[in-house]
């Protein structure tokens, strides 16, 4: 039986960051990480990268934690956000220059970011189970008992479950997750623009759902386009040159012309969350504890603040009470109202702007024309795009 401090199940984007937060915090933690696949090594830039957008709380914590750089290539800083509605006259702006930063935040791409991070893991010391899973759990009074697939046995003290939205181990300890599908689904992919973007970023809202552009190295943008399931396939499917076509329809010409798009995806889009984030010595984080529209790329930046609360309540904790009743409960208190804010704001905004009543739409584009007009109107949106927020129990 190997014996750790602390168990986390998930080596992805929120997994690797909190062992690698919790580590800088005090290196006299035994931390293991189980991780089910190994990150490509030599990663090579491709066209088709995903992206995510970090939140200039964000950056900011992991710059300190020097775990981001401006200066990587595959990061894209964020210099300005457009708010659009389309076939309305409602539009606002939201520029670094307003709120004395370098950024609003920045365009990462996952690939070369996660090698990066794993990278981090193995220098930082940080046991890897890699790759591996958990194949059983037993709940004890002093610490959780883990056995992997590969029947070895690991014993920690808490257990910190950060292994995506469809994570296993929340099934092992119990843990339902309520949730609910939005009609719409997703469509990702990157295009490609002629004369690049500025680091100009865009959320327009349709009559069909939300599209997103943000901007990406190498004159790229990372689109995010809602529509509903029923046109997915058809989208996903069309030929390039009509795909490129159809989007300048639904988008305008704001951005630029487009001239190359890639690979396209989908996924479902789902508002949920795990029905308790904290069990016996255990508490889930991420994707695993909770779901949210894409619509004001929130997502990962809320992840980013349960390690932020994590690792506050570990540096006033006694090492001894670690994953104790108290130690978990003030988790679960300290993340309360941040998570229900963000899943709150992001829901109403998609229902909001969905709405095709007319009054209705005359009270958005009179609420984004107020917001041009004057930057106090437009501070509490800037505040929650760059995740400048309350956030419980966090330095």
């Amino acid at each position: 039986m190997q014996q750790f401090d602390i168990l986390i199940v998930g080596g992805g984007m929120a997994g690797a960051t909190a062992a690698l937060a919790i580590n800088k915090l005090d290196a006299n933690y035994k931390i293991a990480v189980v991780e089910a696949f190994t990150p490509k090594s030599n990663v090579h830039p491709s066209f088709d990268d995903r992206s995510i957008a970090l939140a200039h709380q964000s950056v900011d914590y992991l710059a300190r934690l020097g775990l981001f750089k401006a200066q990587w290539p595959f990061a894209q800083p964020i210099k300005q956000v457009n708010v659009s509605d389309r076939g309305h006259f409602g539009k606002t702006q939201i520029n670094h220059q307003d709120h004395h930063c370098d950024a609003l935040g920045y365009v990462v791409e996952v690939n070369p970011y996660g090698a990066f991070l794993h990278q981090q893991l193995i220098d930082a010391g940080v046991s890897l189970f890699c790759p591996a899973n958990v194949a059983k759990l037993t709940l004890c009074q002093s610490h959780v008992d883990v056995t992997l697939n590969d029947e070895q046995q690991l014993r920690a003290k808490l257990l910190v479950v950060a292994d995506g939205a469809y994570s296993p181990t929340r099934d092992l300890l119990n843990l339902s997750f309520n949730g609910s599908a939005y009609e719409q689904g997703a469509l990702i992919a990157n295009v490609e623009v002629q004369g690049g973007h500025s680091g100009k970023a865009f959320e327009r809202f349709t009559e069909h759902g939300p599209m997103a552009l943000l901007p990406m190295s190498e004159n790229r943008y990372s689109l995010v386009w809602c529509m509903p399931q029923a046109q997915l396939e058809q989208y996903k499917h069309m030929p390039a040159e009509q795909f490129i076509a159809e989007l300048h329809d639904a988008f305008g010409y704001r951005a630029g012309l487009f001239t190359q798009v890639g690979m396209r995806a989908s996924y479902p889009l789902v508002l949920g969350r795990v029905d308790k984030i904290v069990s016996h010595r255990s508490i889930v984080i991420g994707n695993a504890a909770h779901a949210i529209h894409p619509i004001a790329g929130q997502g990962f930046n809320l992840g980013v603040r349960d390690i932020q609360c994590l690792v506050a309540l570990l540096a006033s904790a006694d090492k001894e009470a670690l994953g104790e009743y108290v130690f978990t409960r003030k988790y679960e208190q300290s993340r309360q109202q941040d998570i229900n804010t963000v899943m709150t704001l992001t829901d109403s905004l998609v229902r909001l702007f969905s709405n095709s009543s007319r009054l209705m739409a005359l009270g958005r584009s009179c609420g984004l024309f107020a917001m041009a007009l004057s930057s106090r109107l437009k501070a509490p949106l800037a505040k929650q795009l760059m995740g400048h927020v309350s956030k419980g129990n966090i330095e």
